[in-house]
């Protein structure tokens, strides 16, 4: 089933792309949620006239996303956490934690836009992505150290 996307979602897309998407995803969980509208002709023009009006505020929203990715640039965040005997921390290590030592060095990223390439449970040097803009991702690295 052919979807219009009314927002960003993980995995599947970007605000106003077409996908396809299983017919029962779409309406059982996307269209109801208000996430997706049903691609019907009509819809589809709607979707190519809006995409063509914000395209010029898309391009400022791109080279906003680029000009932060280039000044965060390698840029290595300390990030402490309480931690046992054999170097294991207590609980883990989360994009909120990330989000706000970033927000420590002058930077301000959505928690929601920050993932993680493993799961951080101890000591150690780790990488995260950050998802700035559709054709923007940037790499950070991130020491996690004991408290």
């Amino acid at each position: 089933m052919e979807i219009i996307l009314k927002e960003d979602i993980a995995g599947l897309g970007y605000k106003n792309d077409l996908v396809q998407v299983r017919p029962g995803y779409a309406r059982n969980f996307l269209i109801p949620k208000g996430y997706a509208i049903v691609a019907t002709e009509s819809a589809k023009k709607i979707q190519a006239e809006n995409v063509k009006q914000v395209a010029h505020k898309a391009e400022k929203l791109r080279k906003d996303a680029e000009e932060l990715a280039a000044n965060i640039g390698d840029i290595t965040l300390e990030i402490a956490a309480k931690v046992g005997e054999s170097g294991k921390i207590f609980g883990k290590v989360t994009t909120t934690q990330i989000s706000d030592a970033l927000r420590s060095k002058g930077f301000e990223v959505d928690r929601k836009k920050i993932s993680l390439d493993s799961e951080v449970k101890s000591v150690g040097n780790y990488t995260a992505t950050l998802d700035l803009h559709k054709e923007v991702k940037h790499k950070i690295k991130f020491n996690v150290i004991g408290d």
